[in-house]
């Protein structure tokens, strides 16, 4: 398997597990595709958080990912390389009719030197990028798009994958790794394979400060607060039980659908997935 272990000489070895991620480009290989991120903290444009319990992290540069292959090419892959901006691995592409770098979320199994290739050139192989309507059914996919215009955006995380289960002349019904089942449209464009670095949640980070080396701020339970603080806060003792759960805002989150989403292309729903 994939994973490093230490040797306990120290408390914040001892229970460490990480990735061997040896086979890994060390130093990005398209610089032209790399630029700077500022380190929003969870605050929004007036300065306001609204995304809770994050803060400091490393400085990280954004790669960019072509998340939109909707197009005829023929590229070789030139290296495999680590992404800090997702769990995924990402590869290195050069078209040589184009003469054009890229990066894109590398499937797993995929080596350097391979070719993969894109629209009608494209066939049923591993990272080859193709319309719905010519994946067979029972194929695993990943970096689906939604509709013909716009980029992959589901099924882009390390060691998901999607299954096509049904196609019909519009639509392909497909599978997501969350057990929720969508429609969508057979000119929508997909790539074969499962996503790489499927390892990544064996990982275990031993210490509060890898954590906050990831962007994390540490998280306070409810009811380890004072009632002014949060709903659960307060009483005489542990009384972690005999609440009902509820945000720090007082909204319930159990037993009541949150999402106010009315997609009527999701045919079943995480929630109803069983």
């Amino acid at each position: 398997m994939n994973l490093k272990r230490y040797k306990p000489t120290s408390p914040s070895k001892r229970q460490l597990i990480l990735l061997n991620n040896s086979f890994l480009n060390k130093f990005p290989l398209i610089k032209s595709k790399i630029v700077g991120m500022v380190n929003l903290s969870g605050r929004n444009n007036s300065g306001k958080i609204t995304i809770r319990h994050k803060g400091g992290g490393n400085k990280q540069k954004y790669r960019k990912i072509n998340f939109q292959r909707n197009y005829n090419s023929t590229s070789i892959v030139t290296s495999l390389e680590y992404d800090p901006n997702r769990t995924a691995y990402i590869a290195s592409i050069y078209n040589s009719f184009q003469n054009m770098y890229d990066y894109i979320v590398a499937p797993l199994n995929l080596n350097i030197g391979d070719i993969i290739k894109s629209g009608f050139n494209a066939n049923v192989k591993l990272g080859h990028t193709l319309c719905l309507k010519y994946i067979p059914v029972g194929s695993f996919i990943h970096c689906i798009s939604v509709n013909l215009k716009k980029k992959a955006q589901l099924t882009r995380s390390a060691g998901t994958f999607s299954t096509v289960i049904e196609k019909t002349r519009n639509y392909c019904r497909i599978k997501l790794s969350s057990g929720e089942q969508r429609l969508i449209t057979a000119e929508s464009y997909a790539t074969i394979g499962i996503v790489s670095n499927e390892n990544n949640f064996l990982k275990i980070l031993a210490k509060a400060g890898r954590s906050r080396w990831l962007n994390n701020r540490p998280k306070v339970r409810g009811v380890a607060m004072n009632p002014i603080d949060h709903p659960h806060g307060g009483g005489e003792g542990k009384t972690s039980g005999g609440k009902t759960s509820v945000t720090p805002w007082g909204k319930p989150t159990k037993n009541k659908i949150t999402s106010k989403s009315k997609n009527k292309f999701i045919l079943i729903s995480r929630k109803s997935k069983i």
